[in-house]
């Protein structure tokens, strides 16, 4: 049975028309043990049939243990956004866990927007971003019934296509419960920054600049 209805395959054509660039989606899955594998797998699946720019390939972690080393993927299942065709660019865009409910939006967001290249942040931000010298991981834990948590997704990941220094990770909290427990998820959205620093709820992008210039205090703090 397919994910995706009639009516969504509509839409999503019109929106996958503004595509440039190809699009690959990095999917690591593996044999067992992944709760939501298959339907993820079969999402991917959907999504390519509807663009010929959204390219697919699928990695068995277990089996291919180099190539999650290389994308930094230590659990399934994991889609990791590429840009470009014949030597993909990482963008740094990492999905933890089936993007489902409403993080079925940032998904496709994530696809134009890569695509296109076109990270909207402010100018201030990606002034900042320039002057980046060292690593920035944001893990964005949300759950798929959260209406606020794209917004925190989205703006975490164009930071991470604007700067190689950037990764970020959008986390379903309920596939990991062991890391939502970690990181004291107790509501959602919740980003953790470089295992340090924590911000709740889909904050203005302003505030969280703030936050990424204490997380690297004091060689950035202003």
């Amino acid at each position: 049975m397919a994910l995706l209805q009639d009516r969504e395959r509509d839409v999503l054509v019109t929106h996958f028309s503004r595509l440039q660039a190809p699009v690959r989606l990095l999917v690591f899955d593996e044999p067992s043990g992944c709760e939501s594998c298959q339907e993820t797998h079969q999402l991917v699946e959907e999504i390519a049939g509807l663009s010929d720019k959204i390219e697919t390939q699928f990695v068995d972690r277990v089996a291919e243990p180099e190539k999650a080393t290389q994308y930094g993927v230590d659990k399934t299942p994991a889609i990791v956004l590429l840009r470009g065709g014949v030597e993909p660019r990482d963008t740094g865009i990492r999905f933890f866990g089936i993007p489902s409910g409403y993080e079925f939006a940032s998904l496709v967001d994530d696809i134009v927007t890569v695509s296109r290249d076109e990270p909207e942040l402010a100018p201030e931000t990606l002034a900042w971003l320039g002057t980046l010298d060292r690593p920035i991981h944001l893990q964005v834990f949300v759950t798929p019934t959260c209406p606020y948590c794209p917004r925190a997704v989205i703006l975490a990941h164009r930071l991470a296509l604007a700067s190689n220094y950037v990764r970020a990770d959008m986390v379903e909290a309920t596939e990991f419960p062991e890391m939502a427990q970690r990181y004291r998820v107790f509501g959602v959205p919740r980003t953790v920054i470089n295992e340090t620093v924590a911000i709740e709820g889909a904050v203005p992008e302003s505030r969280l600049l703030d936050k990424l210039k204490s997380a690297l205090t004091p060689a950035y703090a202003s």
